[in-house]
């Protein structure tokens, strides 16, 4: 993971500075600029492997720093970051062609499950683990091929069963925060979207079932943990 650049262009000096910092404290090799404009000269002067850009900068505003990236002779993946939660800038950003979109504020652990998303979902992915096959209890996800295996036993997952999974599996005898589960794998912590999730426990749950050693209780108020006793 040290080989990783990051470039973020981010004007708030105080948010900037910290997510540089947390970064790097990552492994990330992660470059600062202080307006679009910087960050724009960064991009065309170094190789990044992913860029983080603020929608309300000066010189330069984000929406038109991405432009120029997936117009240059190596585009990459990016995420939004912006103070707004207006749908109108949600809907410009993913027609550009934004990878992901985050709302501040965030927490510091949801902003890097968004980063390791995209980046194993890029060629980039190369300097991750394979994480295709997970081991859960006595159990195996095939994230990949959206399979999980006991004995003898195997279920085909959907997308979202198997996303929901992972995200459990990484939270594993933790609270996954619902919020953050909401926002990772729907980009929407809506009412509609919290239902849909409850279907997905249920699924999962049932899935389950066939794992001793496996159980997903819910945390009034708080979320779900996957609770591994094995």
């Amino acid at each position: 993971m040290a080989d990783m650049k990051l470039l973020i262009a981010e004007d708030d000096p105080n948010l900037g500075q910290i997510l540089k910092e947390y970064l790097e404290i990552k492994g990330f090799d992660a470059d600062l600029a202080r307006d679009g404009e910087e960050g724009s000269r960064m991009f065309r002067d170094n190789s990044y492997d992913l860029c983080v850009l603020d929608i309300m900068m000066p010189k330069k505003d984000g929406f038109t720093l991405a432009k120029e990236i997936l117009k240059s002779a190596n585009p990459v993946p990016f995420i939004f970051l912006t103070a707004k939660s207006l749908k109108e800038d949600t809907i410009q950003g993913l027609k550009i062609g934004a990878d992901d979109y985050i709302t501040k504020p965030f927490s510091m652990e949801e902003f890097l499950l968004r980063i390791n998303a995209i980046l194993r979902r890029t060629k980039s992915g190369q300097y991750f683990e394979d994480n295709s096959k997970i081991s859960l209890g006595n159990s195996v996800l095939n994230y990949d091929q959206q399979v999980l295996a006991f004995n003898d036993q195997v279920i085909s997952l959907t997308s979202k069963e198997s996303e929901l999974l992972k995200l459990l599996i990484q939270h594993r005898n933790k609270v996954l925060d619902r919020k953050l589960a909401l926002n990772l794998i729907w980009h929407d912590d809506s009412y509609f979207n919290a239902r849909s999730m409850d279907v997905y426990i249920a699924k999962l749950r049932k899935h389950l079932k066939m794992d001793p050693s496996l159980q997903i209780i819910t945390i009034h108020g708080q979320g779900f943990k996957l609770v591994d006793s094995k």
